[in-house]
């Protein structure tokens, strides 16, 4: 695929949608096709303006309209199929095997591999910097709490467990300052000795790590 393509195509349709009256439009056409008389009357538009809005929706390639195949005179729009699959960022990534890290491996490096492994049939682990002596309990108890398998309660040093073709990603600043620019960073905070602290660093790593999980293979 042409990249600069690409990025040209998404950028179009991203300035077709900045304007909120064409986003209604998509709104209403992404659960069904429309007539123009029936997209006016929803969004008390004049058949002028709704055609201008149109026009412009074509034009990046979001809509097409076509005759009804029972009242000739009818005319419908309807989404493309492929309207909206390339808004979102186009990155992908492909590894064997994913190394979440952080500094002690105690807590937000064990936590975002268990989350990974709900989410993802790649496999993954996780290391430390320094790694600790163990897994903190906190995370433990939140593991359990939000239904998450931690692979083990032990800790690991980043030299004994990543190779050269895993896609690391570094979940807390200090490990990466300290690395350098390896894999990739989350800038997650280190959880407060608190349930609720721990609660959201979980919902924090959910987050990131379903957005990878969706792109990885």
């Amino acid at each position: 695929m042409d990249v600069e393509a690409s990025l040209r195509r998404r950028a179009v349709r991203h300035q077709a949608l900045a304007d909120p009256a064409r986003l209604a439009v998509v709104d209403l056409l992404a659960l069904g096709d429309r007539s123009p008389g029936e997209l006016s009357a929803a969004l008390g538009l004049t058949t002028n303006l709704l055609a201008h809005h149109l026009k412009v929706l074509r034009a990046a390639g979001l809509v097409t309209r076509a005759r009804s195949h029972g009242d000739r005179r009818r005319a419908y729009v309807r989404l493309r199929p492929d309207a909206l699959t390339d808004l979102s960022p186009a990155a992908a990534v492909t590894a064997p095997r994913v190394v979440f890290v952080c500094t002690r491996n105690a807590a937000r490096s064990p936590l975002a591999a268990a989350l990974w492994r709900g989410r993802s049939a790649i496999p993954a682990t996780s290391a430390g910097t320094h790694p600790g002596p163990r897994v903190s309990p906190h995370a433990v108890h939140a593991a359990r709490r939000h239904g998450l398998r931690l692979d083990r309660d032990r800790t690991a040093h980043v030299r004994d467990v990543v190779a050269a073709d895993d896609l690391v990603v570094v979940v807390c600043d200090r490990a990466y300052e300290e690395l350098g620019p390896t894999g990739l960073h989350w800038s997650v905070p280190d959880p407060v000795g608190t349930e609720e602290g721990f609660d959201d660093v979980v919902a924090l790593l959910a987050e990131r790590v379903d957005r990878l999980a969706a792109i990885a293979s």
